[in-house]
């Protein structure tokens, strides 16, 4: 089973707010989810983001594959180094 880390869209119409889920590749996008990592409000400024850090990190080292714009996310925070130290014993 392929697992991906992306972004499930929440809110009202033209109101978009954003959780950051682990879930089966072949579920729909706000379909089935197996855990939430954290949330993402790109309405606000400066843009609101929550990130379980120790969980993130978790699936990742686990083989869960991130959405380009979860990756980013990721990047920005800080989780993305800190998975590749991790992986290469750094």
């Amino acid at each position: 089973m392929a697992v991906k880390i992306r972004l499930k869209r929440m809110g009202a119409k033209k109101t978009p707010f954003y959780r950051i889920v682990v879930a089966d590749s072949r579920s729909p996008r706000d379909g089935r989810q197996i855990e939430t990592v954290g949330t993402y409000n790109p309405l606000t400024s400066p843009v609101e983001l929550k990130i379980d850090e120790e969980l993130a990190l978790k699936w990742l080292q686990n083989g869960a594959q991130p959405s380009d714009t979860v990756r980013n996310l990721f990047s920005d925070q800080g989780i993305m180094e800190k998975f590749h130290n991790a992986k290469h014993g750094k």
